[in-house]
């Protein structure tokens, strides 16, 4: 839809239609960023019966997450003396742009959305993958050796549940025929949601967005612990919250994701006149505002693994099940559709 009116414009408008839209979608995005955090710790602190922000901005503490943001950006901007200066300015940009980027090919409906792309899911693989290049250019760049190996793992880890996440979603490329976001979403009204048809595909899925996302229980590259805060530990202030911005955009963009390719995207449940009647970008905030929950839920749940016990279960027990999905969906694919 964004693209037709794009197309629909004089050419000397369209630069500018392009930088206003990408503006209101980047302020959108950063709306949400600021309440999912907000969300997060009302959400952690219900469910480990502790109270969570409930001081600043109202009864709620419905501003705590932005004075949060204004302490982060009036916080003193320190760079280390013997730091690759140059790298080390460039690390959190690389990390926080294509988390923006991917956004650009999710559909929210049938007409809203940025681009309509006919490799769409392959972008937002080769997108998303560009992050690893920020987060280890932060390690190197920081002279630090609790940086660096906090960098190491992190790309070990990311790399490592990328793989099995790939694989999961070619039963989902085999079943639709397609790579295009809109053309999966709308095989799911043909058949069924990928939920269903591909139930094994989706925990797979949901583990390995999770680690993706470095949060608990794989949150291993921040282990205070072990690694004080791992590859961002000499960053402070913007450059500091340009990572933490990077992992809040990609929980919205994988919660996105994840509602187009198994969740049905816009469509209802039950093709009930009653419930198609509802606009399907309502279907849709409530499917990924369910997905976000439980992301919550898990990281209020679980502990951290363990390093060595977090890199074989993406190795030994993720990636079989995804190769053993793709080869049941080719011969199931063959035999009923």
């Amino acid at each position: 839809m964004i693209e037709e009116l794009l197309y629909a414009t004089p050419s000397w408008l369209n630069f500018l239609t392009f930088l206003g839209l990408a503006a209101a979608v980047l302020g959108i995005v950063l709306g949400f960023v600021t309440f999912a955090i907000l969300a997060e710790r009302k959400v952690i602190g219900f469910m480990q019966v502790r109270t969570g922000p409930n001081r600043v901005g109202g009864p709620f503490g419905l501003l705590q997450t932005v004075a949060d943001v204004l302490k982060l950006l009036l916080k003193e901007d320190v760079i280390p003396k013997k730091a690759d200066r140059t790298l080390f300015i460039m690390a959190p940009v690389i990390a926080f742009v294509p988390s923006f980027m991917v956004i650009v090919v999710i559909p929210f409906t049938d007409r809203l959305y940025f681009s309509d792309i006919g490799i769409g899911l392959l972008y937002y693989i080769a997108i998303s993958g560009l992050t690893t290049f920020g987060v280890i250019m932060g390690g190197w760049a920081s002279n630090n050796k609790y940086a660096l190996l906090g960098g190491m793992r992190a790309v070990a880890q990311m790399i490592s549940y990328e793989i099995p996440l790939v694989m999961s979603v070619i039963g989902i490329i085999l079943i639709s025929g397609s790579l295009n976001l809109i053309t999966i979403v709308d095989a799911q009204a043909d058949y069924a949601w990928f939920i269903l048809l591909q139930p094994l595909a989706f925990v797979i899925f949901l583990i390995a967005s999770v680690a993706e996302l470095n949060r608990t229980p794989f949150d291993l590259p921040e282990a205070e612990s072990e690694l004080v805060a791992g590859y961002h530990v000499e960053y402070s202030g913007f450059r500091f919250a340009f990572f933490m911005l990077a992992e809040y955009v990609y929980l919205f963009a994988m919660a996105s994701l994840m509602t187009v390719l198994f969740l049905g995207g816009w469509h209802p449940p039950f093709a009930l006149p009653i419930l198609s009647a509802i606009p399907g970008v309502v279907w849709f905030l409530l499917k990924f505002s369910m997905v976000v929950f439980f992301m919550f839920w898990i990281r209020a749940s679980f502990p951290r693994l363990r390093a060595d016990h977090l890199m074989e279960f993406g190795w030994k027990v993720l990636l079989p099940l995804a190769l053993a999905n793709v080869f049941i969906t080719a011969i199931l694919k063959e035999l009923f559709f």
